[in-house]
């Protein structure tokens, strides 16, 4: 617990210094309709350069798993270079490699990124953010989609992390006790909140605590359902029911690519089914408080951009995470999973036009 609070007092700090990083509701959409290029971000790249640059530049990008909000995060990256002139094909040869949850692939795939020459190389997702900082020494890294770097030894220090990493987080711990809070708030019959999890992934431990600690308050007990890989999600879904008021997922990548599962576990029974991202959302659970995982990885590629235009070293770049949070809410799912959503669910959204999907 001491650990998560340090980490929850770092985050608040970094919130005050990392002012105007994240941008959730930009008017530029992304064709792919994963999220926003934000506009201010879109002039702050123009000017480091265009595609007539001679040079070229080569990355490898090794990302754990297949699913949105991950696939989201890379497509943000990948755009950011783009605005900023260095262009897959025309500059850039991009080496992307993906472990498919699968611990040993990973960890190849981090040897084989350490004996190849990169100008930078990105993990997204943590367990491969820990195997580039494991077996790539020289190259520089950086990270996304890792929710506690410093828990999951990435980093050492948010401000100043030093070597030859740094990234975005993409948990802000306010989104977790906010969502805790609408939970309790509207929903005073739930008294159980059930979660899968694959307690092998720190990010999620870290997540779960979080939120447990809120539910404490609250006298909403949290009730696990552990699995150890995506073939199981399934089943743990359908563990608890019967059991439990509603249902819960952090951002656990095991959890997150076997969710389609849990949405109709969710619906068949009639149980409010509650996510740590948007995408979830957007697949079929009812509500998050979170951000678009596109623009977070749209902030990452941002930093690329310093490093190979500009030379910036990533030891000396701050962690960022995402600022601007707000309740997502899917009334579609609401209907499958038998939710009344009052004009009061609805008043906690800050920006409806967008985080109200119909």
């Amino acid at each position: 617990m001491k650990r998560n609070k340090i980490w929850l007092g770092l985050s608040m700090a970094l919130m005050l210094v990392a002012a105007g990083c994240g941008n959730n509701n930009a008017a530029v959409d992304n064709a792919a309709g994963k999220g926003n290029a934000p506009a201010s971000t879109a002039e702050a790249t123009a000017d480091t350069g265009s595609s007539q640059d001679n040079k070229s530049y080569t990355i490898a990008i090794s990302q754990y798993v297949e699913h949105p909000s991950l696939d989201a995060t890379r497509e943000g990256f990948m755009a950011a270079l783009k605005e900023a002139g260095i262009v897959e094909g025309e500059n850039l040869k991009v080496d992307l490699e993906n472990a498919q949850a699968d611990q040993a692939n990973n960890l190849s795939i981090a040897q084989k990124i350490a004996g190849d020459k990169n100008d930078l190389v990105l993990g997204i997702a943590t367990p491969s953010a820990q195997a580039l900082v494991q077996n790539v020494k020289d190259t520089p890294i950086l990270f996304a989609a890792v929710t506690d770097p410093i828990d999951a030894k990435i980093v050492t220090d948010l401000e100043h992390p030093g070597g030859n990493v740094s990234g975005a987080s993409d948990t802000n711990p306010e989104s977790i006790t906010r969502l805790m809070q609408f939970i309790a708030g509207q929903f005073p019959k739930v008294k159980k909140l059930g979660l899968v999890i694959n307690e092998g992934e720190p990010n999620a431990v870290v997540m779960a605590d979080i939120a447990k600690q809120e539910l404490d308050k609250h006298g909403i007990e949290l009730v696990k359902a552990p699995i150890t890989n995506t073939s199981e999600v399934k089943q743990a879904a359908e563990s608890l029911v019967g059991r439990v008021d509603a249902l819960y997922i952090t951002l656990d990548n095991s959890v997150v690519s076997g969710v389609d599962t849990i949405i109709q576990t969710a619906n068949d029974n009639k149980l409010p089914f509650f996510s740590a991202d948007r995408d979830t959302v957007e697949k079929g659970a009812f509500a998050t408080v979170g951000f678009k995982y596109y623009d977070h990885g749209y902030q990452v590629g941002q930093m690329a951009v310093e490093v190979l235009k500009n030379g910036a070293k990533p030891g000396d770049m701050k962690v960022t995470m995402q600022e601007k949070l707000d309740l997502i809410l899917n009334l579609k799912a609401a209907e499958a999973q038998g939710i009344e959503v009052t004009d009061a669910m609805k008043a906690e959204v800050a920006d409806p036009a967008n985080n109200i999907i119909q």
